[in-house]
């Protein structure tokens, strides 16, 4: 089937869906560009991508392929033979995939973490994910990207309407401080991709988009408070630079330290009240 093809069929999934090309992307866990390439006919689809589309949308991925006339619902993926049925899972199977994956590797760390306790953890079988994920370092970049766009959600969510700076540089380092458990199991994923993208080079563009998008975030806004003059007149590149340094220092501190041992200076709180003191002796413009 030529390439446009399958793109046009494709594209009638997303128009079923209802939902924007960027929020399709993200449900089958691949880079929007990836997506918009594939779409355009400059980039073929891999065999994994369109599992994935099919189970998201809903249709059998022959008939992306135009091997089959009509958008069969695809077969269930399969399971164990002695696990009972699992109801379907929320986002579809490759965004339970991932979310399990990122829980375990927060838990054991990337390395330690095997196809087949993904699989036990989706309640189906390794041949399911590795249908969706056919290898580790492909399964590894969708768990990045995945936090990365929860990150990005999270913090557009917690920031809408704020329009005085200071408060929004807040609510920013309130999100980067590991309190809640949630926090504390993306902050453990982080630690534990900071090494892999020593070494990888896809982990590694993706660490480098991510931070190169976290510091326009906290640069803009450094920027927009100086404008309202809630901010010195700093350099926001520079000044968004240091504190992202600060934030993950202090981070990797609280990290190493249980949350239920108060007192020891390392704690989430003795990290917020550090990054609060640095702003005000740092960012915030004296009271005229």
């Amino acid at each position: 089937m030529q390439q446009y093809e399958v793109a046009a069929r494709v594209r009638q999934v997303i128009d079923a869906a209802g939902v924007s090309a960027r929020e399709f992307a993200r449900r089958i866990v691949i880079d929007p560009s990836k997506l918009s390439r594939s779409l355009n006919g400059s980039r073929r689809f891999t065999a994994a991508e369109l599992a994935r589309i099919a189970d998201i949308g809903g249709v059998d991925a022959n008939w992306l392929l135009g091997a089959a006339s009509t958008p069969a619902v695809p077969p269930a993926a399969p399971t164990t033979p002695t696990s009972e049925p699992a109801p379907a899972p929320e986002g579809g199977r490759p965004l339970q995939i991932v979310r399990e994956t990122v829980r375990l590797i927060a838990e054991r760390g990337f390395h330690a973490v095997r196809v087949a306790d993904i699989a036990t953890a989706c309640r189906t079988s390794t041949a399911a994910i590795h249908y969706h994920f056919p290898g580790r370092d492909e399964l590894l970049e969708a768990a990045v990207r995945w936090c990365m766009d929860e990150d990005t959600r999270r913090r557009a969510a917690a920031t809408e309407g704020t329009v005085h700076a200071g408060d929004e540089l807040r609510l920013l380092l309130d999100l980067q401080t590991p309190r809640t458990e949630q926090q504390r199991r993306q902050w453990c994923v982080w630690l534990d991709l900071w090494a892999e993208a020593a070494r990888s080079t896809t982990v590694g563009q993706l660490h480098r988009e991510y931070y190169r998008q976290w510091r326009a975030t906290v640069s803009d806004v450094i920027r927009r408070g100086v404008e309202q003059g809630v901010f010195r007149p700093v350099d926001p590149d520079g000044a968004a630079l240091t504190l992202t340094a600060l934030i993950d220092g202090l981070a990797s501190q609280v990290l190493a330290t249980a949350p239920d041992s108060p007192g020891t200076g390392t704690g989430a709180q003795a990290m917020h009240d550090a990054l609060t003191a640095h702003v005000d002796a740092c960012l915030t413009a004296p009271a005229v």
